[in-house]
């Protein structure tokens, strides 16, 4: 099969690749999308995966190709979406429900081989079905909804807040959505790409390339970064009003430092608190998707064949578009 493959930092090529076959209690899941995210351009850089080379790609979904012995909850033919996670369920986090912190965390696309490629392997328990007026390759969002959920189980926020959001990508528009249906009273998104933020003007948020320029001096109740940018960071954590919260939600490199003001986060109880990956959130985002949550057409603005993968990467990088797929079963696969 074909298969994007980074095999070390900065090369990545589409080449040919053995064909999976599904072990006991797993399936093969001909992919039929594929999103790109932040998580892909740092395993490029040489971060996170914990060994090259390695098929990228978390977020897909696609038509089950084949099942392995002991699965009988899942058929042939059955359509898809795949949470990338992949848990111990033995380690101290798992047992107390807080597997997104596994001690030996893993994931489809990060330490195993993931969805860019003709074909994918996923445990069966991974894979949740959908419902026939889902259009799969639309539904490669939910894996970013599901941790976009997970955010905002993590905050816990009340009715009636302000909220400000860094960053007008695929992440931030997420969380700006769900602060919408969540009860938020305003959401401000501060970028400076120009054209990510007119998605987010259409979407309903005041929108500006600097916090400053927004009129809320006295701050806000819930700032999230969606940027994983050091600046970004610094400045959200200042604009957070007393008593409020500033949610790490972007994934900065691991090499990033953000000086912090210790004496105003205890005289105005302020919170700092951050959202991994996936946690019960998956199935939730599924069914929210299913019920129209989100408009995937704001979301996904280009949709490539498999073979441009390297240049899908690079155009997400420049910070072009959105949402960006690749689509690696053609036409009749």
């Amino acid at each position: 099969m074909k298969a994007a493959v980074i095999s070390s930092p900065g090369v990545v090529e589409v080449t040919t690749v053995a064909d999976p076959s599904p072990g006991p209690r797993e399936a093969v899941v001909a992919v039929t999308a594929c999103g790109l995210c932040g998580t892909d351009l740092h395993i490029l850089d040489g971060e996170f995966a914990p060994r090259l080379p390695v098929v990228p790609g978390h977020e897909f979904t696609g038509v089950v190709a084949a099942v392995g012995t002991g699965v009988d909850e899942l058929a042939v033919g059955a359509r898809v979406a795949v949470d990338p996670s992949l848990y111990c369920h033995e380690c101290h986090y798992c047992r107390i429900g807080r597997a997104n912190l596994c001690e030996r965390w893993a994931a489809i696309g990060v330490s195993t081989a993931g969805g860019a490629a003709e074909f994918a392997v996923a445990p069966a328990a991974n894979c949740v079905p959908l419902p026939e007026h889902v259009r799969l390759a639309d539904a490669a969002l939910i894996e970013p909804l599901s941790c976009a959920v997970r955010g905002y189980d993590v905050l816990r926020s009340a009715l009636g807040a302000h909220v400000l959001i860094y960053g007008s990508g695929t992440m931030g528009l997420m969380m700006l959505q769900l602060a919408r249906v969540t009860g938020a009273v305003s959401v401000d998104v501060v970028d400076i790409n120009q054209d990510r933020l007119a998605t987010a003007k259409l979407v309903g948020a005041a929108t500006a390339a600097s916090a400053a320029e927004l009129a809320r001096p006295e701050g806000w109740e819930i700032v999230i970064d969606a940027t994983g940018n050091e600046a970004a960071i610094s400045d959200g954590i200042g604009r957070v009003r007393p008593g409020g919260t500033f949610l790490q939600f972007g994934v900065a490199s691991p090499a990033a430092r953000v000086a912090i003001d210790p004496y105003r986060i205890y005289n105005k109880e302020i919170t700092i608190t951050g959202s991994m990956a996936v946690l019960h959130s998956f199935e939730r985002a599924a069914e929210m998707f299913a019920a129209g949550v989100l408009d995937p057409d704001v979301f996904i603005s280009h949709r490539l064949p498999l073979e441009r993968y390297a240049d899908a990467l690079e155009m997400f990088r420049t910070g072009q578009g959105r949402k960006i797929q690749v689509l690696p079963q053609r036409p009749g696969g």
